[in-house]
This record gives structure tokens, C-alpha cells and sequence, in this order.
């Protein structure tokens, strides 16, 4: 396995991040196909097949595509390497709005497991693996199914959430229910589960879906305030459907007002 490199990094920007990662000379770092925004001359990209963990041979390059490919990333990933003298810099952006979360893994005990499009960008060494859940309920109603991301190494990852993001170190035993969409990543000894939502009232009309997440510490667990399924329908029923602020006798009127005679 390929040890994973030491890099230093800033995070630019509020609402919409970008990642500046600081390479001494041959540090590398991966990023997510698409995630690149810029880079010095003298740092070399170079796209490999599977996680550009170091792992030898054949099978194990396929069998490292296959797992990326279970959980919905490219094949390929890509490889900024410090071919120059002196520090170089390489930057990673975030693909809507929220916040980059930088995350040590030495200091995390070694694996992350988060949703399978949170990862952005890491030291190379560091593995990008798929982690199955193992209760068939939190597959099937966990809101991110059987397969998520697990991320493992000692150096850095960041992985991207939506709108403002919450950090919580739970104490054992402490548990928070969280909606399903908003689980963003957790350390392993973080027990993740599902819970029914109790009252036909709150089921019906209570508008946040039939489950909660459940996360039992002890452990460390971010979340995010504007998962991209709940920001894509807000759009999708505000571009397909007369808007309620316009009222009922306006309706299109109303678009033709404002411009949007669509």
C-alpha cells in the first residue's frame, strides 16, 4: 500500500468552496473526475484507473474500479503530482453550494464511512472503498441504500455537504436522530440505524418522510443543513409548476409580468 503523502491545504470562499492544496516536490494528490478547478505549471496530471491507491497489479486496479463504480464515481480518478522545485499549488472545487470538510484520518482512527458522493479530493494513499450496510432496514430506508463511501488511510480527505454543515462528537451511548438526507459522514464506531417516526399525524402530514436516522456514539458525525436531493426537487417543483407567491388568479399572467413568459 502506498503511504499516503503530507500535504498542507487552505479552504477558500463561503458558500461556494474551493480546496488549495500545497505540494512539496513528488507529493500527489486525487481528486474526483470534474473536481479540478487549477494548478501550477509545473504539477503533472495523470489519470488512473481505480483509486490511484498504489495497488499492484491487474485485478487489483479492478477490483478498486469496481468498488468506485458501486458507488456511482468514475472509473477513473486523477493524479496531481509536484514534478517541479519548490511548492506548487493544485485547487478542488466545490460542485454546489455548502462547505469542504477537511479530514485528518490519522486522527479519525484510519476510515470515515460517508455518503457516496460526499469525496472530493485526498492525499494519494488514501482509499476510497465501499462500505455495505449491514441491517437490511437501514439499506432499503436509510436514505442512501446498501452502499456508502468508506474512506481509509492516514492522511487527509475532504469530502463536500450542502448548505451549513454540523460537526458532533456523541459520547457512547448518546443518540441523535437525523433526517435520512442529511447524514453526511461518520467515524466506524458510530452505530447507524434507522427509526420509524411514531403518530399517524406526523406520518401523514408531518412532511419529513416515514424514518429518522439514528446515530449511537460513541464517535464523530457531520451532517449537512441542504442535501442535494432536497435542494434538486426544490428546483424541479419551482421551474414545472405555477409558483404559490404568484396566487391563484394571476398563474401565468404572473410569469409574463415578471419576464418568465415561458
Amino acid at each position: 500500500m502506498l503511504k499516503n503523502h503530507e500535504i498542507d491545504y487552505r479552504i477558500h470562499g463561503e458558500e461556494m468552496q474551493i480546496v488549495e492544496i500545497e505540494l512539496d516536490p513528488q507529493e500527489s494528490a486525487v481528486a474526483e473526475s470534474g473536481a479540478f478547478m487549477m494548478m501550477d505549471q509545473e504539477i503533472k496530471m495523470e489519470t488512473l484507473f481505480g483509486d490511484g491507491s498504489g495497488q499492484q497489479g491487474f485485478l487489483g486496479k479492478l477490483m478498486s474500479a469496481g468498488k468506485r463504480l458501486i458507488t456511482g464515481e468514475s472509473l477513473f480518478i486523477t493524479a496531481f503530482t509536484n514534478v517541479g522545485q519548490g511548492k506548487k499549488r493544485v485547487s478542488f472545487a466545490a460542485p454546489y453550494p455548502g462547505k469542504i470538510i477537511p479530514m485528518d484520518l490519522n486522527l479519525l482512527g484510519g476510515k470515515v464511512i460517508c455518503q457516496k458522493d460526499a469525496f472530493l479530493c485526498a492525499a494519494r494513499g488514501v482509499t476510497v472503498g465501499v462500505e455495505f450496510q449491514r441491517r437490511l432496514g437501514t439499506g432499503i430506508f436509510g436514505g442512501e441504500g446498501f452502499i456508502m463511501q468508506k474512506l481509509e488511510g492516514d492522511g487527509l480527505a475532504f469530502v463536500h455537504a450542502g448548505g451549513l454543515v454540523i460537526e458532533r462528537e456523541l459520547q457512547p451511548g448518546e443518540v441523535l436522530k437525523v433526517d435520512t438526507g442529511c447524514v453526511v459522514a461518520y467515524t466506524q464506531q458510530v452505530d447507524f440505524d434507522i427509526e420509524f417516526i411514531r403518530g399517524i399525524r406526523n406520518m401523514v402530514f408531518g412532511g419529513e418522510g416515514l424514518f429518522f436516522a439514528t446515530l449511537r456514539g460513541p464517535g464523530k458525525v457531520w451532517l449537512q443543513s441542504l442535501p442535494i436531493s432536497r435542494l434538486a426537487s426544490r428546483l424541479i417543483a419551482y421551474g414545472t409548476g405555477p409558483r404559490k407567491e404568484e396566487g391563484s388568479i394571476l398563474g401565468g399572467l404572473g410569469n409574463l409580468l415578471d419576464g418568465d413568459g415561458r
